[in-house]
């Protein structure tokens, strides 16, 4: 199997807490370009598109109970589900998608880089 294209760009997308800065971190180490795509606090559904335009887009499932706990967050559900609504072009165009509910950070790292070599 080749070498994956490192100079792609990856875009990547979620709630908050979901583990965007820590799988970008991960997948920087291994040499990939990536932008954390702050898509859900914009009402610009297409933002992740006319802003940066990645190559690749992952998108970062989370729960509302794993993202309010990880980021030790004083929410309603109402402002999860806001941030899902405004996620929800991004969800739809996303190359993959990767629950982090029940992952470690290394496994969410090894689904995005099983995912980038294929």
């Amino acid at each position: 199997m080749s070498e994956p294209d490192k100079r792609i760009l990856i875009g990547v997308v979620g709630p908050c807490g979901s583990g965007k800065s820590t799988l970008i971190a991960g997948l920087e180490q291994q040499g990939y370009r990536c932008r954390h795509i702050a898509q859900e606090h914009s009402y610009v559904k297409h933002m992740w598109q006319a802003i940066t335009h990645p190559d690749v887009l992952i998108f970062l499932k989370c729960s509302f109970e794993n993202s309010t706990t990880r980021r030790k967050l004083n929410w309603l559900r109402a402002d999860y589900e806001e941030q899902l609504r405004r996620l929800s072009h991004a969800y739809e165009h996303a190359d993959i998608i990767i629950d982090t509910n029940d992952l470690i950070p290394d496994e969410v790292l090894a689904h995005a880089l099983d995912f980038l070599k294929k």
